[in-house]
């Protein structure tokens, strides 16, 4: 009998028991379905995630001070001041990978404008800080190098100081505003970034020369941080080779000694993050997969059902003539059609299923090709493996007993 003949007569038996087929395809439709969805949720949080570190700076390198804990001895505030001029100005001259490079140095406090104060933190860097952390001027301009020189008391501001020292929509360019009673008068104002992955506000900053930081506000010789940024965010770990070697050099440091300083890079963080995201999405994806798993018990459960049911048919039409063969295909092709319906249906699902993921709780989804062609794949499988048993059954029982059948 050919395969035409064998699906137009699986169709016929599907078409007898509508409602138990639709039941037996809604475990595999909610399983794709769900598998999909899952998957969507799980690789558009891994892409908003690596985008808002993009943002921040993929290829940026921050470098610290001190070690926590050095041949296992915790240490005390004197190793929090290794870090020097002379590194900062080695690292920007002596690098290769390094595309940009900014000392800092930071103080909290308050900051007053009239009656209007607000509590935040200074930060002091160069013009290269804006290049390696991704901000940009929105309205004046950055300070000079001479600013640098000169400690002058000058200041960037973010959108957040804007807000709380100037609630009435002043324009702060040219305003003096006070930090810890040091007058500093704002050049420039940054674009407005918002909170990041981690929840923090990046607009809630002030930028100055760190100079005046240093000298000014904290009156310190050493540098609390350098931050640097790689040439591309694949050359980071050459960068920070180079980095090291001239920190070591710099602090005399033997080999075999721990070092006395700490690098961190956005890549250690992505990949970091990455592969949280991707175990949560295993994690989701496995939980839908149990669904598929359910929906293929189902189809066993159901091809069994109709085998009992059948037995005479099975037999009239072995004994007219019917090869074993002819039966197993029939019942295998209703166990597929039941499940490739499921699977097309649970697709379309899936999709929409995301859509609204992403129009009503506003969480970022990204459907990837391989999880709908996966998806539809397994059903199809599972279809063949869950349907093969009682087709088998169905093939090998004799055509007189099955005739006799009550």
């Amino acid at each position: 009998m050919n395969l035409t003949n064998l699906t137009k007569i699986a169709l016929k038996a599907l078409n007898n028991n509508k409602m138990r087929c639709f039941l037996t395809m809604l475990g595999i439709i909610i399983g794709v379905a769900s598998v999909i969805t899952m998957l969507a949720i799980g690789q558009g949080s891994k892409r908003s995630i690596r985008a808002q570190i993009a943002e921040m700076g993929s290829n940026m390198i921050m470098i610290h001070p001190g070690n926590m804990e050095r041949g296992g001895v915790r240490q005390d505030a004197s190793s929090m001041q290794t870090l020097k001029l002379n590194d900062y100005q080695d690292i920007l001259d002596g690098t290769e990978y390094v595309s940009a490079c900014s000392p800092s140095v930071s103080s909290s406090g308050q900051f007053i404008y009239g009656a209007n104060n607000y509590p935040s933190t200074i930060y002091g860097v160069t013009e290269d800080y804006l290049e390696i952390r991704k901000f940009s001027i929105d309205e004046g301009s950055m300070f000079t190098p001479q600013d640098v020189l000169t400690s002058a008391k000058v200041c960037l501001v973010g959108q957040t100081i804007i807000d709380n020292l100037f609630p009435n929509g002043e324009n702060p360019i040219g305003k003096v505003i006070r930090f810890n009673k040091i007058p500093l008068k704002i050049v420039g104002t940054l674009t407005p970034k918002g909170y990041n992955s981690m929840g923090m506000d990046q607009d809630d900053m002030v930028l100055a020369p760190y100079t005046t930081v240093q000298k000014r506000v904290l009156a310190i010789t050493y540098l609390q941080g350098i931050f640097c940024s790689a040439l591309t965010e694949e050359l980071t770990p050459q960068a920070i080779d180079e980095i090291t070697q001239i920190l070591r050099k710099n602090h005399k440091i033997k080999e075999g000694e721990d070092d006395d300083f700490e690098i961190r890079s956005q890549e250690e963080m992505s990949s970091m993050m990455s592969s949280t995201t991707d175990m949560m999405t295993i994690l989701l994806a496995c939980i839908a997969g149990i669904s598929l798993l359910v929906g293929g018990i189902g189809i066993m459960n159901i091809m069994y059902v109709s085998v009992t049911e059948r037995t005479r048919e099975i037999g009239l039409r072995m004994s007219i003539g019917a090869r074993g063969i002819d039966i197993l295909a029939q019942f295998l092709i209703e166990a597929v059609l039941i499940s490739v319906t499921g699977g097309i249906i649970g697709v379309l699902l899936g999709v929409g299923a995301s859509m609204v993921v992403n129009l009503v709780f506003n969480w970022p989804v990204y459907i990837q090709a391989y999880s709908v062609i996966l998806s539809f794949f397994v059903c199809t499988i599972t279809g063949i493996f869950f349907g093969w048993y009682p087709a088998r059954k169905a093939a090998n029982l004799d055509p007189i007993e099955a005739i006799r059948y009550e």
